[in-house]
């Protein structure tokens, strides 16, 4: 079996090769795809727009999930701090957002386009406990980086 990391290479060399001039939307979907088909404990990823103190939902990818949302979950913090945020436990988060009772750990990392400004958060979570580490915040950044630094 891959390891995580393996995993993400995999990822990142196939959303590089894929991505190409797509524009924002799409570029957006086709991570969502590649992430949410590839990564076995990815039960929902999508990306959410800051809209003033609300954030709304973009290119998603799994279960239907909340349209709009508070700037004050995990989401929010990600966007405020302006990095990312992993939670292991939903459930002890202050604040966070449930849209689905399933999903048990997340994180959310801040997308920058190329004067670094954020565009949107992009949010994964998991139906099981402590799913996302290091490893998946370096790749994420990574991925996110290579992909939007141009927007």
């Amino acid at each position: 079996m891959a390891s995580k990391s393996e995993i993400y290479e995999e990822c990142f060399k196939e959303i590089a090769r894929r991505i190409k001039g797509l524009n924002l939307q799409d570029r957006m979907r086709l991570i969502c795809e590649i992430l949410k088909e590839k990564i076995p404990y990815y039960f929902w990823v999508g990306f959410y727009f800051p809209k003033g103190e609300f954030l709304e939902l973009g290119p998603s990818m799994g279960p239907p999930a909340c349209n709009r949302i508070a700037a004050t979950g995990v989401c929010g913090r990600a966007a405020k701090e302006r990095r990312a945020i992993i939670v292991p436990d939903v459930s002890v988060f202050p604040g966070h957002i449930t849209c689905d009772p399933r999903s048990k750990s997340e994180i959310a990392l801040p997308v920058f386009d190329s004067r670094d400004n954020i565009i949107a958060i992009l949010d994964v979570d998991s139906e099981e406990l402590e799913s996302f580490d290091e490893t998946d915040r370096e790749w994420l950044e990574r991925i996110l980086h290579d992909a939007f630094s141009e927007s």
